[in-house]
């Protein structure tokens, strides 16, 4: 005997499927049967298992050192010293701000990178990490283009997977920067926790990219599908790109700390992985 859906069930389903729809921002039910089926294989990680104190293995991350402001108005100065950037014995890498005097600035951070070591055009780019957190404290995920040795910014292409104003703990923005849509005109997306905050918990941010877009994820919910098309600029994502990782402290994205902004903070990072 054929069981028969009653109108009720059909009606359910057609609801459950139109608020599917809404909550991918307006992706096609044959779009996340593309996601779903990807077999991706990982090409590089760092999972940060290290001793305590010690820094990040050299042989996969570069160290930017340095003040002046970094283009941005940043109040930090970038270090290598392990109280700035270390694993911490639990399978971690942690990244701490400081309000502290060091060579002439306020505060002292770490930015670390991959580029001359490891970098890749199109893929999945990934890390499981907590934030910190303040008025005037703006940690970031993100990649610049390989190019940048040959081409200025914006021109080289930036994608920010992750980026943070400390004092909207609960949002996170994915955005890309390339000549014409760059700096305060970026084409960006901000995504919210509707109940919780991103440095009281691990999330994991992610975007996958290929010829014609980027897709950007929070715990792969795919909140931002940024198309070529929707590009009035030139699309600059069409070369490999290396990886990124910092707080930034104060700054024209997020404005300067306050009395109130709490330090240290930091940024703990349980892994990056990279897929293709």
């Amino acid at each position: 005997m054929k069981t028969q859906i009653k109108p009720t069930n059909i009606q359910t389903y057609a609801i459950a499927l139109l608020l599917t729809i809404i909550l991918f921002g307006g992706c096609q039910p044959d779009d996340f049967q593309k996601l779903d089926k990807r077999n991706w294989v990982l090409t590089w990680s760092d999972e940060f298992n290290g001793a305590a104190e010690a820094l990040p293995d050299t042989s996969k991350w570069n160290f930017n050192v340095g003040g002046g402001g970094w283009g941005n108005q940043e109040l930090q100065y970038y270090t290598d010293r392990p109280q700035n950037v270390s694993m911490d014995g639990e399978g971690n890498l942690v990244i701490t701000a400081y309000r502290e005097s060091y060579a002439g600035a306020p505060f002292t951070s770490a930015r670390i990178n991959t580029q001359g070591l490891f970098e890749q055009q199109y893929g999945r780019f990934e890390a499981r990490l907590k934030t910190p957190y303040g008025p005037g404290i703006w940690p970031a995920f993100w990649m610049l283009g390989s190019t940048i040795t040959s081409e200025s910014w914006p021109q080289c292409g930036e994608i920010d997977i992750m980026e943070l104003r400390g004092q909207q703990p609960n949002i996170i923005n994915g955005t890309i920067h390339g000549p014409g849509y760059s700096g305060a005109n970026p084409i960006a997306q901000s995504y919210g926790l509707p109940d919780g905050r991103f440095d009281t918990e691990y999330h994991l941010f992610a975007v996958e990219w290929d010829a014609t877009k980027i897709d950007f994820f929070v715990d792969d919910y795919l909140y931002q599908r940024i198309e070529q098309g929707d590009v009035s600029g030139e699309w600059v994502y069409d070369h490999p790109f290396f990886i990124i990782l910092n707080i930034a402290v104060g700054g024209s994205y997020v404005g300067f700390p306050t009395d109130q902004t709490p330090f240290p903070q930091k940024m703990i990072i349980d892994y990056v992985r990279v897929y293709q």
